[in-house]
């Protein structure tokens, strides 16, 4: 089956970033809005994330859209503080397209977007957080290891620029944000789903089980045998059953 069309849209942050996002309209439950949050230098035109949105337009509308930093949207990564504004810009798009209930769904980096946006900003009616951290600054696997070279040094940053068409602001979080697990004690009564992979070699199941503990119901944690990380290794069928419960939860 081909992808279903995605329709352009430039989006503005509260402070002012210009986000590249895109609206697939719904083959699903026609008041549902699902919005896409990608992780660390991913892209909503790149096909993985595009065949996620796909098979979540089967249950509400998509808005995906690329980060700050991330691909053709405008600014710098700030990896997970200001990118809040960005997925509200994405929620109140979602709105404005007419969609009644909106939930989000974020992987890896986006889910801790997620979590922080739902806590501090509201407004969502469900929130799906995929391989996400539940604390910053963690360096116990060698992949992300990798990806703290690429955030502090300048070298990393360089060729995040040049091989992942992604582009780190320099220095240091000056106040250090909220971590994903302090946001996710804050989501209550809004329903919260938490999926993470025994196989996910950049945050252990400690990460999945800590947000889940830190969290007040309604909530959900799914531990899914032999699931990697993020969309990369998100199968069709796991997508499905994560749209399902969205389209259940935010009811």
């Amino acid at each position: 089956m081909p992808l279903a069309e995605a329709f352009p849209a430039t989006l503005i942050t509260k402070d002012g970033v210009r986000i590249d996002a895109a609206h697939i309209p719904s083959r699903g439950a026609p008041d549902l809005g699902v919005v896409l949050a990608h992780g660390f230098t991913g892209c909503w035109r790149a096909g993985t994330t595009r065949r996620i949105a796909h098979v979540l337009s089967g249950y509400g509308g998509v808005v995906a859209f690329d980060f700050r930093g991330h691909g053709r949207s405008g600014g710098l990564s700030t990896v997970g503080d200001a990118e809040v504004l960005d997925l509200d810009a994405a929620v109140r798009h979602a709105r404005s397209a007419g969609y009644a209930r909106v939930a989000t769904v974020g992987f890896s980096m986006g889910a801790a977007v997620a979590l922080r946006h739902a806590a501090l900003y509201g407004g969502v009616d469900a929130v799906v957080a995929v391989s996400g951290p539940a604390r910053w600054y963690y360096r116990g696997t060698r992949p992300m290891r990798q990806v703290h070279w690429a955030i502090e040094r300048r070298h990393g940053r360089l060729a995040a620029r040049l091989a992942k068409r992604t582009r780190i602001m320099a220095g240091r979080w000056d106040p250090v944000p909220l971590a994903p697990h302090e946001a996710a004690g804050r989501i209550s009564p809004t329903p919260l789903l938490i999926v993470h992979g025994d196989a996910d070699t950049f945050f252990p199941l400690e990460h999945a089980h800590q947000l889940f503990a830190a969290a007040r119901e309604p909530k959900e944690l799914w531990v899914e045998p032999g699931f990697g990380h993020a969309e990369t290794a998100a199968t069709p069928a796991l997508v499905r059953r994560i749209g399902a419960w969205a389209a259940d939860a935010a009811r």
